[in-house]
């Protein structure tokens, strides 16, 4: 009689190889799975709450902005630097194509904080004097802002846009 050895072929999950690639593939999914959730639980959203409306009218917009082309120019005051927690007075001057002053129906000083919507605000400014608004605030949080000064006169809108970097004393 002879006897004959046969080696028995190690299983497929318990070869080094064949673990080593699974556990590549699941810690590969599991950080995918971690970047999902924290992509929808730490984000700001949209500043816009309708981003969807605005973009279908954007070329319209533009269009009837070149056709009506206003009369008159804006020409905003924000002091640099700001500080956060320090108020600071921000202007927007307002006049005709031959330097006279224009008074808008109302001006409202918009800013959005690109980083966290949940910080942004719009305060309403006040007249100074004819063409002249202002506004005094304080931007609560350190960081870069994007500031919009909106001024309606009947159904027209138009807009002044700047970004502004506020620091620490």
């Amino acid at each position: 009689m002879t006897s004959e050895t046969h080696a028995t072929p190690t299983p497929a999950l318990r070869s080094p190889w064949v673990l080593g690639w699974l556990a590549l593939l699941s810690t590969v999914l599991l950080v995918n799975v971690l970047m999902v959730y924290l992509a929808f639980s730490t984000s700001p959203g949209l500043v816009n709450a309708d981003y969807y409306e605005r973009g279908q009218d954007y070329e319209q917009t533009l269009v009837s902005r070149q056709a009506r082309a206003p009369n008159w120019t804006m020409r905003s005051d924000i002091p640099k630097p700001l500080t956060v927690d320090a108020p600071d007075t921000i202007r927007i001057v307002l006049v005709d194509r031959v330097g006279q002053p224009v008074d808008p129906d109302s001006v409202t000083f918009h800013a959005y904080r690109p980083s966290d919507a949940g910080h942004d605000f719009s305060r309403p400014m006040t007249r100074e004097d004819r063409g002249r608004y202002v506004v005094k605030l304080a931007f609560p949080l350190v960081g870069v802002w994007d500031t919009l000064i909106a001024v309606r006169s009947g159904e027209e809108e138009l807009s002044l846009g700047e970004r502004v970097s506020v620091g620490r004393d």
